[in-house]
This record gives C-alpha cells, sequence and structure tokens, in this order.
C-alpha cells in the first residue's frame, strides 16, 4: 500500500527529508514550498554545520561528548539531555548523507576537513564549504539532488505553493478524529488541497516578525501557526536569538536581510570595539568575543547603556588582524560571501572596522515535538528551526541548527515509515527541566552588569488561556504608551514594536504595551482563526501577528532571565519549581486525548 508523506518547505530539514522519503518504497513523497527551493534561511548560513567526525578526521582531544557539554552549557540548563545526545552521536551520520547527495565540505591542507573554530564550542568541529557559502552550497546539492528524483518521478515537487491550513480528520484506521490528513495550499491565485497519510512541517523561522532580521522575506511564522490553529503544543517561544554581529546598515520592510557576519570570524580573532576604539566585551564575559550569542548581543545592550549611547548604535567589528596574522587576501578567501557584502557597503574590512549591531536570528521555540519529530497532533511532524526538539534550551550552539535540521528531519521520515497506517503520532516528549544556576552576580574582573547570568528562573510559558485567546486577559494600555504604535497593523509596525519590546532586552511593562497592541491588533486580523482569503499577504501578516502574541505572552510569563530571555526589570523574581507543562503554550487537545503509540522505526542508510 502507498503511503503519502507530504514535506511543507525547503531549507535544510525539507530538501533531506525530501530526499529520503523519496528513496523509500510505497511512499509518495510531495514537497511543497511557497518560493522556489533555494529560498529560506537554509542558503544564507555562513559559518558552517557543527559535528564531531570519525577517527582521522575530527580535532585532536575532540569528542561527541565535549559537543554534547558545549550544547548544554549554551542552552543555559533548559535543554533535553537526551534530544543533544541524539543529535551529538548521530551527527556523523547524516554529514554523510549530505556528501552522498553532492555536498562538498572544504579540506584542509593535510586533505582532511577543514574545521573552523565557533563561539561556545570547546574545539574546532565547524564543516564549511565554500568558505563562508556552507548553507547556499548544502541547498544548491539538497536542490540539485531532489529535482533529479523529481525528474525520475520518485519525488513530486510545488513551488509557489503557499500551505494556509492543515487539514484535519479521521486518520486511515478510523481513529484520532483530529489527526492530520491533509494540507491547503494557495497556488496561482486558487486554493488547493492535498491529502496525506502525515505532514511534515519543516518552514523554518520567523524573523520577520522584527525590524532587523538575517531572514529573508519568507520566513514568516507559516509553520508555527499552521500547527497552533490544528491544536499542536507549541513550547520555549520566549527564546529568541539575535546573531550578534550583522552589518549595520539602514533597515527597510519587507527588505533584503542583514547582511550576518559570522560567528567564524570571531572564531578566526576578529575583536568588538565601541566608538571609542576600545575592546569592551572581556569587561562582560570571561570568553569575551567567544561567549554563547544571546551574551555577546546581550553585552552589546549593556554596554551601550553603560557608556550613554543610544540603543541602536553599532558597534565595530575590527577583523584587520586577521588579515595581518594569516596574509593579504586571506579574508577574500575564507569568507568570501562576507567581503563582497562588506565591499558593497562601502567598507574595507582588510583595512578597517565595520559598524555591527544585533538581529533576530533564530528561535529555539517551535512546535513541540518528541525525539521521533512527533508532535501532540496525530500525523503531524516538525523539523528544523520550526519544531522545538530540546535540542536549544533557553539559546542554541553556533552552527548545530543546520545539524539539528538534517538528524530530525530524518528521524521524522524514519518514524512515517515505521508506522503503522493508524497510529501516527503520539504527544511530545516531556523537556527535562532542570534548576537554573545562572548567577547575576558580576563575573570575576569585571565592573559592569554580567550578560551570562541576570535574574533567577522563574515560572515559564504555561498554557494560553482561552480569555487570552480572545482578548480577555490583556492588559491595558500602560500610561504613557497608547499612542507609541500606529493603530493599524503593518508588518514595519510590527517589527518595530517587538524590536523595540521583545529584542535583546525586555520589561515587563515594555511587554505589557506589546501585549496590548497586539490584541488590539488582533481584533480585527484574528489571526488564531483559518482564513479562507487567497492574499498569500494577508496569511503571512496573520502568521506573523500570531507568533508575536505567543511570543510575547510566553515572555510575559517568564519573569526572570535565563539565556536569551533577558528581563531587564529591576527587581528580581523569586525563583520557583519547573514542570513540563510549565514550558508549553497550546490549545486544548482533541477529546481523546494524547495518546502513545507504539511503533518500529526503520533505519535509513544515510
Amino acid at each position: 500500500m502507498t503511503r503519502c508523506l507530504v514535506i511543507v518547505g525547503s531549507g535544510i530539514a525539507g530538501l533531506y527529508a525530501a530526499l529520503l522519503a523519496a528513496e523509500a518504497p510505497g511512499v509518495e513523497a510531495v514537497l511543497l514550498t511557497k518560493g522556489t527551493l533555494g529560498d529560506g534561511n537554509t542558503g544564507y548560513a555562513q559559518g558552517g554545520i557543527s559535528a564531531v567526525l570519525g577517527p582521522g578526521e575530527a580535532a585532536p582531544g575532540d569528542s561527541v561528548s565535549a559537543h554534547i557539554a558545549d550544547t548544554l552549557a549554551a542552552g543555559a540548563g533548559l535543554c533535553d539531555p537526551e534530544a543533544v545526545r541524539v543529535l551529538c552521536t548521530e551527527a556523523v551520520r547524516d554529514i554523510a548523507g549530505l556528501r552522498r547527495f553532492g555536498v562538498e565540505f572544504d579540506a584542509a591542507a593535510t586533505g582532511g576537513p577543514a574545521l573552523g573554530l565557533e563561539a561556545a564550542h570547546s574545539a574546532a568541529r565547524i564543516l564549511h564549504a565554500g568558505g563562508d557559502a556552507t548553507g547556499a552550497r548544502i541547498s544548491h546539492a539538497l536542490g540539485a539532488a531532489v529535482l533529479e528524483q523529481a525528474a525520475r518521478g520518485r519525488l513530486r515537487v510545488l513551488t509557489g505553493a503557499f500551505a494556509t491550513a492543515l487539514l484535519t480528520g479521521p486518520d486511515a484506521g478510523g481513529q484520532d478524529a483530529g489527526a492530520v490528513n491533509g494540507v491547503a495550499y494557495l497556488a496561482g491565485g486558487r486554493r488547493h488541497r492535498l491529502d496525506a497519510d502525515s505532514v511534515l512541517l519543516a518552514t523554518g523561522g520567523a524573523g520577520r516578525m522584527f525590524s532587523r532580521t538575517t531572514n529573508p522575506r519568507v520566513a514568516t511564522a507559516d509553520g508555527l501557526a499552521l500547527a497552533w490553529r490544528a491544536g499542536a503544543a507549541v513550547r520555549d517561544l520566549e527564546f529568541y536569538q539575535f546573531h550578534p554581529t550583522t552589518l549595520a546598515t539602514a533597515d527597510t520592510p519587507d527588505g533584503p536581510p542583514a547582511l550576518l557576519v559570522s560567528e567564524a570570524v570571531r572564531g578566526e580573532g576578529a575583536v568588538l570595539r565601541d566608538a571609542a576604539g576600545r575592546r569592551f566585551l572581556p569587561d562582560y564575559h570571561p570568553d569575551a568575543e567567544l561567549a554563547p550569542r544571546d551574551v555577546v548581543s546581550r553585552s552589546i545592550a549593556l554596554h551601550l547603556a553603560a557608556t550613554g549611547a543610544d540603543a541602536g548604535t553599532a558597534v565595530h567589528l575590527d577583523a584587520r588582524g586577521i588579515e595581518a596574522a594569516r596574509g593579504a587576501g586571506y579574508l577574500a578567501r575564507r569568507f568570501p560571501t562576507i567581503s563582497a557584502g562588506t565591499r558593497a557597503a562601502g567598507y574595507d574590512w582588510t583595512a578597517e572596522t565595520v559598524p555591527v549591531s544585533p538581529a533576530a536570528h533564530y528561535w529555539m521555540g517551535g512546535v513541540a515535538t518528541d525525539l521521533a519529530g512527533r508532535t501532540s497532533v496525530p500525523g503531524l511532524y516538525a523539523a528544523g528551526e520550526v519544531a522545538c526538539t530540546g535540542v536549544h534550551g533557553a539559546n542554541r550552539l553556533a552552527s548545530n541548527s543546520l545539524l539539528e535540521g538534517l538528524v530530525f528531519g530524518r528521524r521524522a521520515v524514519e518514524d512515517f515509515l515505521g508506522a503503522e497506517p493508524s497510529h501516527h503520532s503520539t504527544a511530545p516528549r516531556a523537556p527535562h527541566d532542570r534548576p537554573n544556576l545562572a548567577s547575576s552576580v558580576r563575573e570575576p574582573g569585571s565592573c559592569e552588569p554580567t550578560a551570562a547570568g541576570g535574574l533567577a528562573l522563574t515560572h515559564a510559558s504555561a498554557a494560553l488561556s482561552r480569555d487570552a485567546e480572545s482578548g480577555g486577559s490583556t492588559p491595558a494600555f500602560p500610561e504613557g504608551c497608547i499612542e507609541t504604535w500606529p493603530g493599524t497593523f503593518s508588518r514595519d509596525a510590527l517589527g518595530r514594536l517587538m524590536t523595540r519590546t521583545a529584542g535583546v532586552s525586555r520589561t515587563g511593562a515594555g511587554l505589557d504595551a506589546a501585549a496590548a497592541r497586539l490584541a488590539a491588533w488582533a481584533s480585527d486580523l484574528r489571526p488564531e482563526a483559518v482564513s479562507e482569503s487567497a492574499d498569500q499577504a494577508g496569511h503571512e501578516d496573520r502568521n506573523l501577528l500570531l507568533a508575536a502574541t505567543l511570543l510575547v505572552e510566553a515572555a510575559r510569563r517568564r519573569t526572570g532571565s535565563v539565556g536569551a530571555h533577558f528581563r531587564a526589570d529591576p527587581e528580581a523574581a523569586a525563583a520557583v519549581p519547573h514542570t513540563p507543562e510549565s514550558r508549553s503554550l497550546h490549545l486544548p487537545q482533541p477529546a481523546h486525548g494524547p495518546r502513545h503509540a507504539t511503533r518500529s522505526k526503520q533505519r535509513i542508510t544515510s
């Protein structure tokens, strides 16, 4: 019997999953993407993909256990240790899978892979391709393989197809009345539907809800919105990572993404300086430029405040020492994409510093899944940035995102292949919450507030009440904030609101103001409901508004600081115990409740 798997999204998770599904006998694989195969965040990934390879290829002294430890440390105590173990131990298998599908990684002079060092990694374990064009090379290779499979009739590809809703109903066995059994989508200005046995969401992130982002135009929270409206649990939405070093240029609503200056540049020795030319990060964290991303972004904000500079002021990345140490032309060879981008902006980064500032980059939270990519809704899987596997915790370790898309995209396909037709999903696996051990004490030798600590961990994003969904529990506008934001929704207004109130640094008053404005906009747009509109931009607006509402609700509930969620409120919140449910925002589950199915898993040979 042929079974159909629909994959929505064409980043690394979607492309890789589609290829693996297409190779399996008895499977009809359909890849649906709203743009072209080259659209999405994957193509913009510069630094590379983290993995501890086998003997002879790994860096001397590196180990899988070290990669696990680094990932857990970056996640600030909120990672799921088992998910991290799976990610790091299975990495070598999916790197082999990439190579099988035509990805060629850069080689060192010794003949082995060239391995880079990035922030918060204890060893060089970052594979890259084309210097700083890793994501583009991966996207191109996997996309070519997908088109080859499509030409052979093994895979159906629908481009320019925008998913508007997940179809639900009884599964093939007549059970699970709320099971996902297809997808509705727009194509050519018309509405269509596609029936399926299961759907895998691999739609990427939501950076376009902020005014400054590294994400392309397609990153409009589509998958998260689809899943939430279908009743799926979502988790850890307060944790949004801001990349600390993007080229500081004028923001253009719906314009191109900010040029990311990769972590790998700081791994090579670049430093950050303030307007006076002073290197300041050692004052905030002992790892300075190689501290985790949330720490570096927050340190920039703290330093600007301490020096009396405006919050939007750029700091300066100094890579001149790299060129001096490695020889003329090294930056252009190692970082061709960044070199071209800075040159196009009028900077010669071999001879001068370049202005940089933080930008919305990656959402650690998302649709809650178990280790097989299963969501709380039968028949629905999620992988990549749209999912929350528990790998990243409160802050993602650099270059773990591409790897997560591979490992859990494959695991979702394996689970689909081994599933009984009438048992498509189980409830998401509970996270292993642990107390936050971060301290608000200053770092040794520092005269400034610490960026690594913050306030104690508190009760987080509990289930969103129906009152909250309807605006009934939304606070009134705080005094002085009523006229700050436009009364009519626009993406520009949303981006400015979210950047100002839910960006690198947050306060209770700011989040309350955001919640009130979002609720006012939602009363007109009704983002929580499925729309029959044929206007794609309107669907994207509603998806972004829903995602912003959920993020702000989660951030309001977590009154202490941890990882990428930093509360600048003057008073520290008292710590309270964590429960698995305290990290989820969800719609009520179907009346039958979550089901736990036992299934055999088919292993895919990468």
